[in-house]
């Protein structure tokens, strides 16, 4: 019985070195709840202060605007979206490594520099991509852009850590096809993309594998 006791015990040990090494662990499921409350502050900016209120269908709220308040007003929204993608990213790293010292993992090993890899280069490319759709003059596509491409470099990180990461990519993906479909509401979809799923996901995360 002992013999048979300690080879389970080893053959736990090794499943959790393989696990360990082949995947970045060290995410934390606060990280999603920080970027999904960050992201609906960030919504609600946006409505309330910048489009006060008007309509979610802001298409429709700039249609009365001169150029210039237009103008204006779409350089407000980049920059709230890219302070909220500031702040998501600082929170993701903190409650990461953060977790990293409570488990004795290291947070920076090859996997994690693969994740990473896996992650930048379809945020990269959306990234350019935006920047292209802004020149253009083809803002009501931002939105939906940011969340494919963002769903993209989940799907592609997450075979380096918990699945649940792909999951919510495909999710996401599926959140900015639907928004293409329906531009004007992009506000809507940012809070709910950005915002629900993360703290969805986070929730989540956090009972299953940090309580």
């Amino acid at each position: 019985m002992n013999d048979i006791k300690d080879y389970n015990e080893d053959l736990k040990s090794i499943k959790k070195i393989m696990e360990e090494t082949s995947r970045f662990l060290s995410l934390s499921g606060l990280s999603g709840i920080f970027a999904g409350f960050i992201a609906l502050a960030g919504g609600a900016l946006a409505y309330l202060v910048i489009l006060k209120s008007h309509t979610f269908a802001y298409s429709e709220f700039f249609m009365n605007l001169s150029n210039n308040e237009t103008s204006s007003m779409k350089i407000q929204l980049i920059i709230v979206a890219l302070l909220v993608l500031i702040l998501a990213l600082a929170g993701s790293l903190y409650f990461s490594y953060r977790k990293s010292l409570r488990t004795g993992q290291k947070i920076w090993t090859p996997v994690s520099k693969r994740m990473l890899i896996n992650l930048l280069v379809p945020l990269a490319t959306g990234g350019i991509y935006i920047l292209i759709l802004y020149s253009k003059a083809q803002w009501l596509f931002i939105i939906p852009s940011m969340l494919i491409f963002y769903g993209l470099a989940l799907v592609s990180a997450g075979k380096f850590t918990y699945n649940e990461v792909f999951y919510l990519g495909l999710i996401e993906i599926a959140t900015g096809l639907i928004c293409n479909v329906l531009p004007e509401y992009g506000i809507f979809f940012w809070c709910f993309g950005f915002g629900v799923l993360h703290l969805t996901y986070g929730l989540l995360m956090y009972r299953k594998y940090e309580r």
